[in-house]
């Protein structure tokens, strides 16, 4: 039996599918229900639990509102989820994940739960699906950092921010390569690993992405 209280917020895209959800855990003895904060503070919930039918532009964004500079946890419930989402909501810092068409009473709570606690639930395909990303990413970034040194999975390196800060100035990789003291092909392998492993589809795409994510 689950005796910790857990405070909680419900995201949705309409009404009527955040009050499905409420109906789902509202006689929960385990759940509290708070409305969210405006100023999104010390008062964050430990959880906020989101429901989303795809992974699009508002999702992503209303995802990286509920995560950045809070010590909040997220449980996503999608009805998809292609290849590049699932990266994207791990590496936003969703720690748990269930098909909506799985969502019982019982599995939501046992993922609340799970969340609040700091650990990870995934639906045993996506563990499947997670793993073998990561293998090919790890791959990919093996074979295109060389003797730059080994990125992280997620996120950027500093040496990539030095690339991308770089490249957002203007400079050409010959001038990136002079200003960092790296061989062109590095400067090249560093952007073609982080295009990877990130899926940025170009170069400006990629300092797109540094800029919104805050790393120049």
């Amino acid at each position: 039996m689950l005796t910790t209280r857990v405070t909680v917020t419900v995201h949705a895209s309409d009404p009527l599918s955040r009050a499905g959800l409420i109906s789902h855990l509202r006689h929960q003895p385990s759940i509290d229900f708070v409305p969210e904060p405006d100023d999104g503070s010390e008062n964050a919930p430990a959880v906020a639990v989101m429901l989303a039918d795809r992974i699009d532009d508002t999702t992503t964004a209303e995802l990286r509102r509920l995560l950045r500079g809070r010590d909040q946890r997220v449980v996503l419930i999608a009805r998809e989820l292609r290849e590049p989402d699932l990266l994207a909501v791990v590496e936003y810092g969703v720690r748990a994940i269930i098909w909506r068409h799985q969502a019982t009473e019982q599995k939501l709570l046992s993922a609340v739960h799970s969340a609040a606690r700091g650990e990870g639930e995934l639906p045993p395909d996506l563990v499947s699906r997670l793993l073998n990303q990561v293998g090919r990413l790890q791959r990919a970034t093996a074979a295109g950092t060389g003797a730059a040194g080994t990125a992280p999975l997620f996120g950027m390196a500093p040496r990539e921010v030095d690339v991308l800060r770089l490249l957002a100035e203007g400079l050409d990789t010959r001038q990136i390569s002079e200003k960092l003291a790296y061989s062109e092909r590095t400067v090249k392998n560093i952007l073609h690993s982080l295009m990877t492993r990130l899926q940025l589809t170009n170069r400006a795409h990629a300092v797109a992405y540094a800029l919104r994510e805050g790393y120049i």
